[in-house]
């Protein structure tokens, strides 16, 4: 996946798993994606301001069938920093996620651990806080945007609406914050897209409503949890570069919740790799991809590595000759 800003090209591409063993004096030239953090606010380093949301030791149960689902998971996120969860389906992404905006299941339960978004512990929060708090301060995207949205509202009236509650805007206010969002996501003819409803818009369109939607209050976190899962490969990249984009000019701090290493490769700073409830590794991107040390770990970097576009224009160069392949590669990456 290649993302193209200005005239600087990055691009994100899963290294081979490599031994825990520690790395040998010339490191493989792996392209990694090398974010420097934007300034935010004070204008001081990100160490040195207070983290946005801090998960501590959070344990999660099932008191239905009486069991932890989640064991354990912590981490700190900085403003303009981003943060990325990685693991297959039912390893507890999504339940972390739910247990950070305070929205889990019914029968499911933070047992232990705390989390505090913006210094204050959510354990306390009451429903009134919880509703001044969402939105605001923490918010997030899902995968799937038509099913968030109202079908039988357009989908501006639906920005305007959470713009007029959040910020006490007037209508004719609320409108024209609305437009300026949607100008923000990069949807072409604002005016037009305001006035149109779910089912006008392309899988693309509807999941930039939503990013619209999420940040309409000026929240200091955003969860995009499998944000990109649905869409093709091409849209896939104009929405990273867009949360990007929003990282660096608001210093919006992410968490982004995928199965897709490329993904975390290309948008985060650090990586929490999960498996059955439990983080099994954690620390910076490049540190993770380039040397993995657990094992289930290396085997998620060893089935991109099989399974995914770089092998298969690599086998097509060894079937096909340098002459063939080489075409091939060049038509192919003209839409990557």
């Amino acid at each position: 996946m290649t993302r193209t800003r200005s005239n600087a090209t990055v691009t994100a591409t899963v290294p081979a798993a490599r031994p825990a063993d520690p790395p040998a004096a010339h490191s493989p030239a792996v392209d990694v994606p090398a974010v420097d953090p934007p300034a935010v606010g004070s204008g001081d380093p990100p160490a040195a301001q207070a983290a946005v949301l801090a998960v501590r030791d959070v344990r999660i149960r099932d008191d239905v069938n009486d069991r932890e689902i989640v064991h354990g998971v912590s981490f700190e996120l900085r403003p303009g920093r981003a943060v990325g969860i990685v693991g297959e389906s039912g390893s507890g992404k999504t339940l972390t996620c739910r247990a950070i905006l305070g929205i889990l299941p019914a029968h499911f339960a933070v047992a232990g651990g705390s989390i505090e978004i913006a210094g204050r512990d959510i354990a306390r929060l009451t429903t009134p806080q919880w509703t001044d708090l969402r939105g605001s301060t923490i918010s997030a995207v899902f995968q799937d945007p038509a099913s968030y949205l109202n079908p039988s509202l357009k989908v501006g009236v639906q920005i305007a609406e959470v713009i007029q509650v959040k910020s006490g805007l007037r209508r004719r206010d609320a409108r024209r914050r609305a437009l300026e969002l949607l100008t923000a996501v990069h949807l072409r003819d604002p005016e037009l897209v305001y006035d149109q409803y779910t089912y006008e818009l392309s899988g693309g369109m509807l999941q930039r409503v939503l990013i619209a939607t999420a940040i309409a209050a000026d929240p200091q976190v955003l969860i995009a949890d499998e944000a990109t899962t649905a869409l093709d490969v091409t849209v896939q990249a104009e929405i990273l570069d867009l949360l990007a984009d929003l990282r660096e000019r608001r210093g919006l701090a992410l968490v982004v919740v995928s199965h897709d290493l490329a993904v975390v490769a290309q948008v985060c700073d650090e990586v929490l790799v999960m498996r059955a409830g439990e983080v099994v590794e954690h620390g910076a991107t490049a540190d993770v991809l380039y040397h993995p040390r657990h094992e289930y770990t290396r085997l998620l970097i060893a089935e991109h590595e099989q399974y995914g576009l770089d092998r298969y224009l690599a086998d097509t160069d060894t079937d096909t000759g340098a002459g063939g392949g080489g075409e091939q590669r060049k038509e192919l990456d003209g839409v990557r």
